[in-house]
Parts: C-alpha cells; structure tokens; sequence
C-alpha cells in the first residue's frame, strides 16, 4: 500500500466518522439540548464539549491532513482535480461553520441556558451537516476513481 492509497483510506474514514456523527448531532444531540433544564444546563454544555473534542479533534484533522494530501497530489493520486479542490471547498464549509458558529455558540451556552442560541446551533449545524454528507460521498467516489 502506497502513502498515496493511505491517505485515501484516512480520508474516506475519517470523513464517514464525521459525516455520521454530525448527522447524529443533528437529528438526535442538538435538538435534545434543548430539553435539559436549565440549572443542569451549564455542567452539561461543559461536558458536552469536552466530551465531543476527544471525539471529534483526532477525525477532524486526519480528514484535513488527507484532504490536502490529495487535493496536493491529485494527478499522481488518480483523482481529477475537480473532486479533490471541491472536498477541499467542502471543508472550507465545515470548518468555518465549526469555528465561526458552533464552537463560540457553544462557549456563550457556557454562561447559562438561552433556547435562541441552541436554535442557532440547530440551524447552522444544517449545512455542516450537508457538507460532510457530500464530503463523504466525494470521498468514497475518489477512492473508486483512484482504485479502478
């Protein structure tokens, strides 16, 4: 197995692990958030996320690092250039709606319970969603095209 094959394999699993996770966040977490009453809010919203950086930290930079990897060397890789630098948009989308949206709302939720905010986190979670969605079908279609 070349480094080239390794780095499609990282990438098309670590982008599956963050495109099922965020589909989880959305359908089942964010929306229960806005259930836990408030003097449990603030331990919980801590937890949260101290909880969801272990998980999330590693898969999110192994999907960074191949992506570039890939978007680097898509002739010798095998993939067209097209699919490699739209993944690389694709994670554009992810992770400015991460660190412009999510993790400062979820920072303001520190300081107590604001059912508006959670609304946010629901709503901008949407296209984080959706781009990690396509991200992984990119992802497992490179992988065909490189494989073929």
């Amino acid at each position: 197995m070349t480094p080239d094959d390794l780095a499609l394999l990282i990438h098309a699993g670590a982008t599956g692990v963050m495109a099922g996770l965020v589909l989880f966040v959305h359908v089942v977490h964010y929306p229960l958030i806005a259930r836990v009453g408030p003097d449990e809010f603030v331990g919980f919203n801590r937890e949260h996320q101290r909880r969801t950086t272990w998980v999330v930290a590693p898969a999110m930079l192994f999907e960074l690092v191949s992506a570039w990897w890939i978007a680097l060397g898509w002739a010798r890789i095998g993939v067209p250039a097209w699919a490699a630098w739209a993944g690389i948009g694709l994670l554009g989308v992810v992770w400015l709606s991460t660190f412009a949206v999510q993790v400062p709302t979820h920072g303001r939720l520190l300081r107590g319970k604001d059912v508006g905010r959670v609304a946010l986190l629901v709503r901008w979670n949407l296209p984080r969603t959706l781009a990690w969605g396509a991200r992984f079908v990119l992802a497992l279609w490179m992988l065909h095209a490189a494989w073929r």
